[in-house]
């Protein structure tokens, strides 16, 4: 049976000295959160990295491919 769809959660952060919100499903949060807190670093600076370099895509968008990715190295 397939999983029901996640609300998504809404959360404010300071990136880059800016205050901003982000929309992710909760299990996005919860990876970003897992590879925040393996590398010792806080949510929002996990977020400016994604941020600074993410080129010009959208901050949402950068932030699931990221948590995808890592996703994806640690099935190989």
């Amino acid at each position: 049976m397939p999983e029901a769809p996640q609300t998504v959660v809404k959360r404010s952060l300071r990136v880059a000295g800016h205050q901003t919100s982000v929309s992710l499903e909760q299990a996005f949060w919860d990876a970003l959160k897992a590879v925040a807190s393996a590398r010792g670093v806080s949510l929002a600076a996990l977020v400016a990295e994604i941020d600074a370099e993410r080129g010009k895509a959208n901050l949402s968008s950068a932030l699931r491919v990221f948590a995808l990715r890592r996703a994806q190295e640690g099935a190989q």
